[in-house]
Formats: structure tokens, C-alpha cells, sequence
């Protein structure tokens, strides 16, 4: 059970203009590697505290159900599930019909409860959850001190830029601002 992703987000955490204000950087010539900074820095920070910051699609692949009859989803917070599919042994997808299974969002991680479910037909990736998970599809929707802890990163990363000795771990005030968010792995 990995997670896919299907569809990246649309707009990063913070904006190329905000970040290049919070660096104090006034012309152009650096905006592509700011704007890779910023991209790498998202990646650490949902890396680090196991949630996706802006709205993404992802797809779950599960050999069979669990004896359960139930998955914790991976990522959080859960915008919706848009999607679950059974595929049969001729790779074609069957949709479950919304009633076949419940979800609970308010949980984290979040929960998706099975009723009556078809038996795939393969005995490998034969069910797909197609889910979406983030703050929210703006900038804006994401904890602004995840913001900040991604704008600090961005502003280690640019300022020592030339220094690849070592690790080079986030910085404390970027992941204690991170640490509230964290989720204990599964």
C-alpha cells in the first residue's frame, strides 16, 4: 500500500513574489531557483510533517481489503474521496457505489469504512481509492506557520547555497514550527 500521486497542486505554499520579499531579492535573475527552492522546501515540510499542504490528488492501491474493513488513508487532511474501484481480472475498473463505504474525515489519519465490497479480480492492485488531501487548493488555506516554516528553509537553502558539506537538515525554527503538525507514523 503506497500512495500515487496522480495530480500535483496548482499553486505552491507561497508565492515566487512573496518569497523573493521575504529574501529581499528585487530582480528577476534568481526566480527560477527560487521558485525550485520553494517547490523542494513544500516537499520537506509535507515530508516532515506527513500532510500535503496544498490540494493534490492521490490514488491508493490495495492488493485486497483488509480483514478490518478498514484503511487509514496515508496523507492528511482528507479534502474528499472521490473514488474507490475493484478492478476485475481483465484489468477493467468497477466503481463501489457510495454506500458501500463510509468515511471519516475528523479522524487522523483518516478512515475509510468498507460495508458490503466485491472481491478483486486480480490478486495484485486490484482496488484503487482516488482521493484528494490538503488545507485547501490556495496558498492562503495552508497554516500560515507552515508557510513560514517553508519560507525559512527556502531562505537557508538560498543564503548557503555553495555549502553541500554535510546533511543539510532544516533548521530548528523551521521544524519547530512543523512539530504541531506532525503525525506519528503508522
Amino acid at each position: 500500500m503506497f500512495p500515487i500521486l496522480v495530480e500535483g497542486p496548482a499553486v505552491e505554499p507561497v508565492s515566487l513574489a512573496d518569497m523573493k520579499a521575504y529574501l529581499r531579492v528585487d530582480d528577476d535573475a534568481e526566480d527560477d531557483l527560487i521558485a525550485g527552492l520553494v517547490k523542494a522546501a513544500r516537499l520537506v515540510v509535507e515530508t516532515a510533517s506527513r500532510r500535503v499542504l496544498v490540494a493534490q490528488k492521490w490514488r491508493l492501491l490495495l492488493h485486497a481489503w483488509p480483514p478490518s474493513r478498514s484503511i487509514a488513508l496515508p496523507l492528511s487532511p482528507l479534502i474528499a474521496v472521490e473514488k474507490i474501484e475493484v478492478f476485475d481480472e481483465a484489468g477493467i475498473a468497477t466503481p463501489l457505489a457510495a454506500d458501500a463505504f463510509e468515511v471519516d474525515s475528523l479522524q487522523d489519519p483518516p478512515l475509510v469504512w468498507f460495508n458490503a465490497t466485491p472481491e478483486p479480480g486480480r490478486s495484485r492492485h486490484g482496488i484503487a481509492i482516488d482521493f484528494r488531501a490538503g488545507y485547501g487548493p490556495a496558498a492562503e488555506d495552508v497554516p500560515a506557520t507552515l508557510r513560514l516554516a517553508l519560507k525559512i528553509i527556502v531562505a537557508q537553502w538560498f543564503e548557503n547555497r555553495g555549502d553541500v558539506a554535510g546533511v543539510q537538515n532544516p533548521p530548528p525554527e523551521a521544524l519547530a514550527l512543523i512539530a504541531p503538525f506532525q503525525r506519528p507514523r503508522l
